[in-house]
């Protein structure tokens, strides 16, 4: 496979598995309460091994931070894997394909920057996603790189309001379960 069509691979068989793992588990509150990661101060399941692939075990873990993240070095990646809570990027409806993991990726980063769920601005002070806290070094190292990142997909009244911000005020993650049946989807 070409390296789109790997990327493609990778964020899907991410998607499908945590889709697994909510289900086996379901009814949860959040991803974080079904403990099956191995270790006495694991929390949730990313660390435990889902699936073999070419022979190798791999975690949710592994898939994201060994693969995904390190050989892409692309931030867009956060917005396309899903952890199934309703502080995430949205899971998309349909598989993402080589031929247009590009541009969906790009839809994906318009569409969470924009939303407040991503970032907003209050009274002069940004707040973020922890997503781009827990994983700065993937938008630019620094509360600048982040909010460049940010001004890079923002519409224009988000860009207008990113103006002139040097940092990062807050920062916050909704962990519940982005769960349909309990009218919390967004």
């Amino acid at each position: 496979m070409g390296r789109p069509e790997q990327l493609a691979y990778w964020i899907n068989l991410y998607n499908a598995l945590t889709v697994r793992v909510v289900l086996d588990d379901y009814p949860v509150d959040s991803i974080r309460d079904i403990d099956i990661s191995p270790g006495l101060f694991a929390d949730g399941p990313w660390g435990r091994k889902l699936v073999r692939i070419e022979g190798e075990d791999l975690s949710l873990n592994d898939i994201e931070h060994r693969i995904l993240r390190p050989i892409w070095r692309d931030p867009r990646i956060h917005y396309a894997v899903n952890c199934a809570a309703i502080g995430c990027p949205n899971l998309p409806a349909t598989a993402f394909t080589g031929e247009t993991v590009d541009a969906r990726l790009e839809q994906a980063a318009r569409d969470y920057v924009n939303h407040p769920r991503g970032s907003r601005v209050a009274g002069g002070k940004l707040l973020v996603s922890s997503i781009y806290v827990w994983f700065q070094e993937d938008f630019g190292g620094d509360d600048r790189g982040v909010i460049a990142h940010l001004k890079r997909y923002a519409e224009p009244d988000l860009a207008a309001q990113l103006m002139g911000l040097g940092a990062i005020d807050g920062h916050d993650y909704d962990w519940r379960l982005n769960d349909i049946g309990a009218g919390r989807y967004r």
